[in-house]
């Protein structure tokens, strides 16, 4: 019989890059066994151990795809008594027009555009912790949403889709609170603002000059956050959408 992992899991999506490479280095940093999926297979140069083993490939795009990842992950924790401490929806897409530099807007972005958007921003995130409630329940676990700056006003970068798609999944989140607080669950979000990370737009350098703080955001900077809410330091903290932003909301 297969000895009982006693180490907290977290799950964790779009982890091949940025802010979601930082959060695995800094929970297996902190000895959490980190399941990652990503569309990508694993990469071999990823600094973390047990990464192949902990490694899902998902098409967050694809319904049935995350249904079967959704499978393959409960199978997984079976050797952690079933339990799940934390959901970390971190994977996100926000298309550009073939010039890379126009904002896909309201009037022009096309429909099957809106669609793949809100399926991998908005219904992955809800059909994981669905699909993992059991799991998160028997932990008394933690989910973060990571929407963005630009769910709450229109940016200069950020396309209609995108922007909106992180809108509701703010308000996805207090209803989260909301269902999944009487099982013990918290369900809190951070929004990201211009972090400094391989997605940046050309531009952004002028952003910056507006920001309070004046500099972009590090990606261990969010991976501290996104480890505090899932901590017990934040035992009653729930509901909330923590700005990531060097004063940029203000």
């Amino acid at each position: 019989m297969a000895e009982a992992d006693t180490r907290k899991t977290i799950v964790l999506t779009g982890a091949s890059r940025g802010i979601g490479h930082a959060t695995v280095k800094r929970f297996s940093r902190e000895g959490w066994r980190v399941i990652t999926c990503s569309r990508q297979a694993f990469a071999e140069d990823c600094p973390w151990p047990a990464g192949p083993e902990d490694h899902i490939k998902v098409d967050l795009s694809d319904q049935e795809d995350v249904g079967i990842a959704v499978s393959e992950i409960r199978h997984r924790l079976e050797a952690n008594g079933g339990q799940l401490h934390a959901l970390v929806n971190n994977a996100g897409i926000s298309p550009k027009l073939k010039d890379g530099n126009s904002r896909m807007n309201s009037i022009d972005t096309p429909m099957h555009v809106w669609r793949d958007v809100f399926q991998v921003n908005f219904f992955a995130p809800i059909m994981l912790a669905r699909g993992l409630f059991k799991e998160l329940a028997a932990a008394k676990g933690s989910i973060v949403n990571v929407t963005s700056i630009a769910g709450t006003r229109v940016h200069p970068f950020a396309g209609t889709a995108y922007a909106t798609s992180k809108a509701a999944l703010g308000s996805l989140t207090r209803e989260m609170a909301g269902d999944f607080g009487p099982h013990g669950i918290r369900v809190n979000a951070i929004a990201p603002g211009e972090i400094d990370t391989a997605i940046l737009s050309p531009g952004t350098d002028k952003i910056v000059e507006t920001i309070p703080l004046r500099r972009l955001g590090s990606t261990s900077e969010v991976a501290d956050i996104i480890f505090f809410l899932c901590s017990t330091q934040a035992s009653y903290v729930t509901g909330s959408e923590i700005h990531i932003n060097g004063g940029q909301h203000v």
